[in-house]
């Protein structure tokens, strides 16, 4: 197992699109930091940036990697080892990988010119969507044999997750206006990871009071003890159920 996730994780940082996306990402960082004159307004930026940018390159890049590595897989496959393995090991070096980007374009950048408990939250948060998305790519990929469907679905689920269920949300509070529903949107907010990466990082940087009561709710339940701790169980089981649906399918398909 181990060999396989050196194989991998070897193969993917000496990748021309990872080392594209590192240098992306710290460049952007540098060039937030250096012309916002507000060390929050950078944060925001950050903030903005990882939470568009962070899931579409682990869903994208994850998908196309699986599908070409197919033979590499079916060789694998034909050798005396738990199929279970394969599969873990593939999302582990992935995951690593990507992680170490993350590490080096945004995490290095924020603990320079903001260091403290903002900048470790960030880090953390970008670390928990990198691990989220790829174990969503690699269960969108193992679904089916199409590479062009696989990579299509997920582009839609970045659309959905970073888009379209925000515009979800704000319909139905749109037209239940007159319900007291603050409350409800902190279950709804756990139910995209996105989401709550993002109410995570904001209640550090006290925007919550620029909103409302809605605010004040989210304060009140994600800002206690239990709140951060029922939120990064959520975390976890938004990359461990693709996962394990994942290594399932994986187990079970004809390659």
């Amino acid at each position: 197992m181990k060999k396989i996730i050196k194989y991998v994780l070897t193969d993917i940082i000496q990748n021309r699109i990872v080392l594209a996306y590192t240098l992306f990402l710290l460049i952007t960082s540098f060039s937030v930091f250096s012309l916002e004159d507000s060390g929050s307004k950078g944060l925001l930026s950050m903030l903005n940036v990882s939470i568009l940018i962070v899931p579409l390159v682990s869903l994208v890049f994850s998908c196309i990697y699986v599908y070409n590595s197919a033979e590499f897989l079916e060789l694998l496959v034909s050798q005396p080892m738990p199929r279970k393995r394969i599969w873990l090991s593939l999302y582990a070096g992935l995951t690593l990988a990507l992680m170490l980007s993350f590490l080096v374009g945004v995490g290095i950048p924020l603990f320079i010119f903001e260091p403290g408990i903002i900048a470790l939250m960030m880090t953390l948060t970008g670390l928990f969507l990198t691990s989220i998305f790829v174990a969503i790519a690699m269960l969108a990929s193992v679904k089916t044999r199409d590479k062009a469907k696989g990579i299509g679905i997920a582009i839609l689920l970045w659309l959905y997750f970073s888009i379209l269920f925000d515009g979800l949300v704000l319909f139905l509070l749109f037209q239940f206006a007159d319900y007291p529903l603050e409350k409800w949107m902190v279950g709804i907010s756990g139910l995209n990871p996105v989401d709550l990466t993002r109410v995570l990082v904001l209640l550090q940087l006290d925007v919550s009071a620029m909103m409302g009561y809605t605010g004040a709710v989210f304060k009140d339940f994600f800002g206690t003890d239990l709140g951060r701790f029922l939120s990064a169980f959520l975390l976890f089981v938004w990359a461990l159920l693709p996962l394990w649906l994942s290594t399932r399918l994986f187990n079970k398909k004809d390659l």
